[in-house]
């Protein structure tokens, strides 16, 4: 799933429109983007100003008004849900401000749950999932429930959960944002080692200038626009 430019994520002439009530609010106008393969890109811009929406248009989450999204070649707002939520499944691992896992599963059964998608066997969604917690530095806390781990323990089950299905991408919306500062620089260094010896796409949405400095690029998003520099 490669482009020959090597560029990986394409985004074309994207509005996205939402309506409340009577009145239309323009949250992307006319946006254009590209992220390429290996790439760990940040986004940052105010409250508001659509850095969730455009990761989640990438993530196949949400669908642009206007224009397209490309990914790897595949124009994924022409997909029907259900080729979506397969195309998902294969390709994109999402790493949530609030960790998202579920309180009654152990560590190790949040991080397989992608994997019950797929037609693994339970011995190789074993391996599997055996392999993210060690690579996320926590194979001795498999059968512990969120409850009994810190948030950087819990950050780490999401990125885990994130990478065991080897995604194409990893999308982080806000990683660090629910963290201390020693616990954030952790997963920040985790998330840089993904893309430095694993070789991952990274997009991540922060609002921390220390986290986007752990980046190869960063844009900045307001009223609708990327730029490269932040906006005064």
């Amino acid at each position: 799933m490669s482009a020959s430019d090597n560029v990986l994520v394409r985004v074309s002439g994207v509005d996205r429109v939402f309506h409340r009530g009577s009145e239309d609010i323009h949250v992307l106008q006319n946006l254009d983007m590209e992220v390429r393969s290996g790439e760990f890109l940040a986004l940052m811009g105010p409250s508001g100003s659509g850095k969730s929406t455009l990761l989640n248009m990438i993530g196949g989450l949400d669908r642009p008004t206007k224009g397209t999204v490309t990914i790897g070649g595949d124009s994924i707002n022409a997909l029907s849900d259900r080729e979506l939520a397969a195309w998902r499944s294969r390709h994109i691992g999402f790493v949530f401000q609030l960790y998202n896992l579920l309180p009654t599963l152990t560590a190790e059964k949040n991080v397989e749950l992608p994997l019950l998608l797929t037609p693994l066997t339970k011995a190789e969604r074993n391996r599997h999932v055996e392999a993210a917690l060690t690579v996320v530095g926590l194979a001795h806390r498999t059968r512990h429930f969120p409850r009994q781990l810190s948030g950087g323990e819990q950050q780490r089950v999401g990125i885990a959960r994130a990478i065991v299905a080897d995604p194409t991408i990893l999308l982080c919306d806000e990683p660090t944002g629910d963290l201390d500062r020693k616990a954030g620089d952790e997963i920040l260094a985790l998330l840089q080692a993904l893309h430095r010896e694993q070789g991952k796409t990274i997009i991540m949405v922060t609002h921390d200038p220390h986290a986007s400095h752990r980046a190869d690029r960063t844009l900045y998003l307001n009223k609708g626009q990327l730029t490269t520099e932040m906006s005064e």
